[in-house]
């Protein structure tokens, strides 16, 4: 029972923190527009394959990272560096002319890497399931719960890839133009890194 509402409550929290437009979902969805849907939904399959490790992690050193600020000023500034050079990406990738280029349709490993990188680099999973664990005191005590920590981990994966879906499922409603989103989501993915980058060097600043 304990297990189950613990299950719920991560799953939820997991998917609706992959709700608002971002890296993952993001590329998901213009992967969907670029290469087709099956692409699409390798690149969310990959993603999840990160979260996986993302939120064992996290639950393996919440006990850890809570109240380490030597281990919270190396991940602030790894994330900073990394958010400015996915901003110079994307920046580049909306200045360029043409249209999209529609490469082959034809799923393959390729889009389930491209997955896993664009997870990895996404670091702010970590700290988000780290709180949840916290919250939720799974890895926090002196011993482990392997029975908590499994459910957390399906759950925040399961949560995660329910959202990715969906993003993949609303390729068709953006299929019609293409285009324009694939040139505006990337200028939203530079925005949205810049404010990243701001919103990480305020961390830096006030930690």
């Amino acid at each position: 029972m304990e297990e189950t509402k613990l299950f719920l409550i991560t799953y939820f929290a997991a998917l609706l923190g992959v709700i608002p437009p971002g890296l993952v979902n993001m590329t998901v969805a213009k992967t969907c527009v670029e290469k087709g849907k099956k692409n699409g939904l390798y690149v969310a399959l990959g993603a999840t394959i990160v979260v996986i490790i993302q939120a064992t992690v996290a639950v393996l050193l919440a006990k850890y990272i809570f109240g380490n600020e030597f281990v919270q000023n190396i991940l602030l500034r790894a994330g900073l560096v990394i958010f400015i050079l996915l901003a110079v990406y994307f920046f580049i990738q909306a200045k360029k002319r043409g249209g999209i280029e529609h490469k082959s349709r034809k799923a393959n490993s390729n889009s389930i890497f491209k997955g896993m990188l664009v997870a990895a680099l996404n670091i702010f999973p970590v700290p988000y399931f780290v709180a949840i664990a916290g919250a939720l005191h799974i890895g926090v005590g002196a011993t482990y719960d392997w029975s908590r920590i499994i459910a957390f981990i399906l759950a925040a994966s399961m949560g995660s890839f329910t959202t990715l879906y969906v993003y993949v499922l609303s390729f068709i409603r953006i299929e019609k133009q293409a285009e324009a989103f694939s040139k505006y989501s990337n200028y939203f993915m530079t925005a949205l890194m810049l404010i990243l980058v701001i919103v990480t060097l305020l961390r830096i600043y006030y930690s």
